[in-house]
């Protein structure tokens, strides 16, 4: 995400390094540098010529602290600078009704139906509360059938009308099915077209007006650029939406679309959407991306994703085994389980800061653990709990039955030994401090 921005706005800030002040001269050629580096991203001449106006206007109007070198003042003027242009605050998306109505619209390709999915998990599973899709989608042939496989996935039910080809209709019976039983959330996902044009214009502006939904969103796919920004003004004139999800953010290497949205339109990104996974939608923390565009990490997205994977009660429990010698196999693969329903291995390692630019051309593919899944689901259950007891023979049959080698298997256990060592020093650390906290 952002890989070439990212590089570019840190050539830029080598111009001032080594420098002993901020001047004219130097900060005009770090700005020239700046306004490339966003064009180059595909964010519009307009926003990039504003963008770097305000960076200027408070780089000469800032006296440099005598600790803080002007490269390391120019770094921090951009990220405030970033973080304004895409929202400074985060926005939510309002689901108070009774039912709550979200209307999401986009052209077709842009992961309308997939993101509709995601989002009625997303609201069940972090809010508690009860969603039901409504498939208002009748332009596009199987749209209804894609939207109904995504629902069984993310267990959520979905209204549909066969053979009804009034979106209207679909999606008022829908809102009435759902105050009928008791629904807390419709998601209306609607029809799209390939381009901008009237009749999409027409029939999206009808349908909003019938059913006034309480949240609008506008689903565009970050991968095209301006496009997707004229896109996105087109359809705020139509419908007047109250914010912008942008999906395929992981094949998104420029990030024109997330800097430009805003300042074109004024309407906050609310999510982002990166990856095939249904898990894989996050709310827009302007801050937290331009941390990550300036090659920071984003820390605190990491944490609340571990935080959302962590039970207390297992966590105690799993503890105490570590303390005791207990880790097995079975807790192994379990924790294996949970690191991956946090999202993609690489989107992960991103977070962590200057990871980004180690991982640049590193692949790491999302079912990097399956080797490891299938040798762990080749042992009896008595060898999960006791792995010592896998001599040589153990060993070559858990190869065949995994589609592995003996090589893979003998490298996962001592992946394994390794892990539960370095985690018992931990656990034995933590409870000496709090031993020695106590005695005081």
């Amino acid at each position: 995400m952002f890989e070439n921005l990212s590089d570019r706005l840190e050539r830029s800030f080598k111009i001032l390094k080594g420098e002993g002040k901020i001047t004219e001269v130097n900060v005009a050629e770090t700005v020239k540098e700046i306004r490339r580096a966003l064009l180059d991203a595909d964010v519009s001449y307009k926003v990039a010529k504003e963008f770097c106006d305000r960076v200027k206007t408070q780089a000469l109007g800032t006296g440099v602290l005598t600790a803080v070198k002007p490269q390391q003042m120019m770094v921090k003027i951009v990220h405030d600078e970033l973080a304004a242009f895409m929202g400074s605050e985060h926005s939510e998306i309002n689901v108070k009704g009774s039912p709550a109505v979200v209307l999401v619209a986009g052209l077709n390709g842009s992961g309308k139906t997939t993101f509709s999915g995601k989002l009625a998990l997303h609201i069940k599973s972090k809010r508690g509360m009860k969603v039901l899709l409504a498939a208002c989608d009748t332009f596009r042939p199987a749209a209804i059938e894609q939207l109904k496989t995504l629902g069984a996935q993310v267990g959520v039910e979905v209204y549909s009308q066969d053979g009804e080809k009034d979106p209207v209709k679909v999606a008022k019976d829908a809102i009435q099915y759902a105050r009928q039983q008791g629904y807390s959330v419709v998601i209306v996902d609607t029809a799209g077209r390939l381009t901008v044009d009237q009749e999409l214009m027409a029939e999206i502006s009808t349908l909003h007006k019938a059913v006034n939904p309480t949240e609008t969103l506008f689903v565009v796919d970050a991968m095209t650029g301006q496009d997707a920004v004229e896109s996105a003004k087109a359809f705020n004139q139509a419908i007047d939406y109250d914010g912008v999800v942008l999906t395929k953010m992981d094949g998104d290497t420029r990030g024109g679309a997330a800097l430009s949205i805003k300042a074109v339109t004024g309407k906050p990104i609310k999510f982002v959407s990166s990856g095939e996974k249904m898990e894989a939608l996050d709310i827009f923390y302007p801050a937290r991306v331009a941390d990550r565009i300036l090659g920071m990490g984003d820390v605190v997205s990491l944490v609340e994703k571990a935080q959302e994977q962590y039970d207390e009660k297992e966590a105690r429990a799993l503890k105490k085994k570590i303390a005791h010698n207990q880790f097995t196999l079975n807790d192994f693969y379990n924790q294996i389980q949970q690191v991956q329903k946090m999202g993609s291995m690489k989107d992960l390692a991103g977070m962590l800061p200057g990871m980004d630019k180690a991982l640049k051309d590193v692949d790491i593919p999302d079912d990097a653990f399956k080797p490891t899944e299938a040798i762990i689901r080749s042992m009896t259950p008595y060898e999960k709990e006791h792995p010592e007891c896998l001599n040589g023979s153990r060993r070559s049959r858990i190869a065949k039955g995994s589609g592995t080698s003996v090589a893979d298997v003998n490298k996962l256990l001592k992946q394994f030994e390794q892990t539960r060592k370095m985690m018992k020093m931990a656990v034995d650390g933590s409870l000496q401090q709090r031993l020695k906290a106590f005695r005081r």
